[in-house]
């Protein structure tokens, strides 16, 4: 054997045993994953049994029995949200999951503890067991734990639908008519002036939305149009829904609009934060579209234009004070409304989102206990969470510059600030 041939297989040997201890540590660090995953699991699926338990006593008898027992689980999981700076649906999302698995599913969940399945193995098997009749679940479980333990995620998904199918007692046609009343369009922020929007519909209506949005794309492209495929598929659609263009329009005029035309014809109400400057023209610092975020002055410009209700508010670029709030939008609120939901931005609990315009507008100190209706006690709260404040243990403390001291009733404090100045 040659001096080089004999480097190559130590190489390769070396390689080899490099190799097997990276899988076997990849491999230990899933199973630890997924034992602290089972671990969740019966913690949230305890706190959701703890929060029934005490429902009667931490929530007011002024609320029906179900109400009390859903505003004790939602104070539980916000508490739990607010301590780990999770998003609070997903805590409650997690704590049903917990519980389908943990009461529902004990073999998975031992399964899962043991590191035998992953959490994402879990929860496949729990989204599918749910339509499974009470009779039906011994047999899907038998079925569908070895397939777990032993394939990937995708191929037990696929096959644990068809098994769901098979023992389902309700026809097909009746689910998917009772799913049709939760068809939505849903807006998802991205980077760099761009967002994604989702539609969920039935499967008929999605592909024919493609196959049509394809047509005009198509037509577009061999009238020598030189965007790519997905650019003129997304062109498409944008043109399909603001402007009412359809493949059939594309016979006289075959390249589909670009997207700074289709612009031209939204016609929102629309409130944008611009830099007195770059109003002016001699900055480029980027406005703020309400909902989104940044986006840059020029399409800022394009859309006010359009705009019949528009609320424009300059600021002064170097310390972002407001300088003026314009007036011509079709429903002007009150000057103590507006200036208190510019300042917080969203709902000032910990960790909620919800836009400032959709709450409620809260008296910190309840105006029957002597609060006064001013800036300095006034707080943007959404109803979910405005409601949650005047549970016992919950408390909140107003402070200088609208900050909010948040106590839970496990007795941990948050802090929330007022969304900074976007320049």
């Amino acid at each position: 054997m040659s001096e080089s041939t004999t480097s190559a297989a130590r190489a390769g040997d070396d390689y080899a045993a490099q190799l097997a201890e990276f899988s076997d540590e990849y491999a230990e660090i899933c199973r630890q994953q997924a034992v602290l995953a089972a671990r969740t699991a019966r913690l949230l699926a305890r706190s959701a049994a703890y929060a029934d338990a005490f429902a009667d006593t931490v929530v007011p008898a002024a609320f029906p029995p179900a109400e009390r027992r859903a505003l004790a689980r939602r104070s539980t999981c916000a508490a739990l949200a607010m301590a780990t700076r999770i998003p609070e649906q997903t805590v409650q999302r997690a704590t049903n999951d917990a519980e389908a698995l943990v009461n529902d599913a004990p073999a998975v969940l031992e399964s899962l503890e043991a590191g035998r399945i992953s959490a994402r193995h879990a929860k496949t098997i729990t989204d599918q067991l749910c339509d499974v009749p009470t009779d039906g679940r011994a047999v899907f479980l038998a079925t569908v734990l070895p397939v777990a333990e032993q394939a990937t995620d995708a191929e037990l998904r696929r096959r644990a639908r068809v098994l769901r199918e098979r023992l389902h007692p309700e026809s097909i046609t009746s689910r998917s008519k009772r799913s049709e009343a939760d068809r939505r369009v849903e807006v998802e922020p991205a980077a760099d002036g761009m967002a994604w929007v989702h539609l969920f519909t039935t499967a008929p209506i999605a592909l024919g939305i493609a196959e049509r949005v394809d047509a005009a794309a198509a037509e577009s492209r061999k009238a020598g149009d030189t965007r790519t495929c997905a650019q003129l598929q997304a062109d498409a659609l944008a043109a399909l829904a603001l402007t009412g263009v359809t493949p059939d329009d594309v016979m006289s005029s075959p390249v589909l609009p670009h997207p700074i035309e289709v612009q031209e014809h939204i016609k929102p109400t629309v409130q944008i934060t611009v830099p007195a400057l770059s109003m002016a023209g001699v900055s480029d610092a980027p406005a703020t579209l309400d909902g989104y975020g940044p986006i840059d002055p020029e399409t800022a410009a394009r859309i006010a234009v359009n705009a019949p209700s528009f609320t424009r508010i300059l600021v002064q670029p170097e310390t972002g004070a407001i300088l003026s709030v314009g007036r011509n939008q079709y429903r002007v609120p009150a000057d103590l409304q507006r200036a208190v939901r510019l300042r917080d931005g969203t709902c000032r609990a910990p960790g909620c989102g919800r836009r400032a315009r959709a709450c409620d507008l809260d008296h910190s100190v309840a105006w029957d206990d002597g609060g006064t209706t001013d800036v300095g006690n006034l707080a943007c709260l959404c109803r979910h969470h405005h409601r949650m404040k005047h549970l016992p243990g919950w408390n909140l403390d107003h402070g200088p510059g609208g900050a909010l001291e948040w106590t839970t009733p496990d007795g941990k404090h948050h802090r929330t600030e007022p969304d900074p100045a976007p320049f």
